[in-house]
């Protein structure tokens, strides 16, 4: 391959890249404005919090489902990247749990739109329920296993089960200005706490 041949191939990986790291500053807008607004929020305030035109995204996810999703999507993957780097970062097992937590409920938050948005497509909600199981319940597991092995936790957590009760704890938090569903579940986190 001559010269211009690899400067053509390496400029097309170069957009290429720049393409993605601009889709995931976009869905990082968008979560942060789904945490703030909920799904319905206006695709305006999505712009201007990602610093681009409305168009943009447009182009990019032509329909709200699509953003939505998108977006589920991408949280779901930060959250399970999220897990093992909060335990190489520390202090402790229990700490990385408590701060994965704080993640995961901020990922629920987001999730609350998600059937709303999708309307009768089961199918495809169904897809996205296992994706979420395949991608969170390994990392809860690895969270929870590592916080028993150091003593920090009573053995035995069920990830399904903490995962779900974390869920529920987030019912209804965006409708009652009252309820703080991140400090319920960080005492629930606090109560893993082995007491012997």
């Amino acid at each position: 391959m001559n010269d211009s041949g690899q400067t053509a191939g390496s400029s097309a990986r170069s957009k290429r890249k720049d393409a993605r790291r601009n889709q995931q500053a976009l869905l990082d807008a968008a979560a942060a404005v789904f945490v703030m607004s909920g799904v319905e929020a206006p695709v305006r305030d999505i712009a201007a919090e990602a610093g681009v035109g409305v168009a943009t995204i447009y182009r990019h996810f032509p329909t709200r489902a699509e953003l939505v999703i998108a977006v589920y999507r991408h949280q779901i993957d930060a959250c399970a990247e999220a897990g093992p780097a909060l335990l190489a970062a520390g202090p402790t097992p229990h700490a990385a749990l408590a701060r994965w937590a704080d993640l995961f409920v901020d990922f629920l938050v987001t999730k609350h739109g998600l059937a709303a948005a999708m309307q009768a497509d089961s199918t495809g909600f169904e897809t996205l329920h296992t994706y979420f199981l395949d991608r969170l319940l390994p990392v809860c597991t690895e969270l929870l296993d590592a916080a028993a092995t150091t003593g920090e936790i009573r053995p035995g957590i069920d990830a399904y089960q903490l995962m779900r009760g974390i869920g529920n704890l987030c019912i209804g938090a965006e409708d009652d200005p009252r309820y703080d569903a991140r400090r319920l579940v960080t005492l629930l986190v606090a109560g893993l706490r082995d007491p012997h």
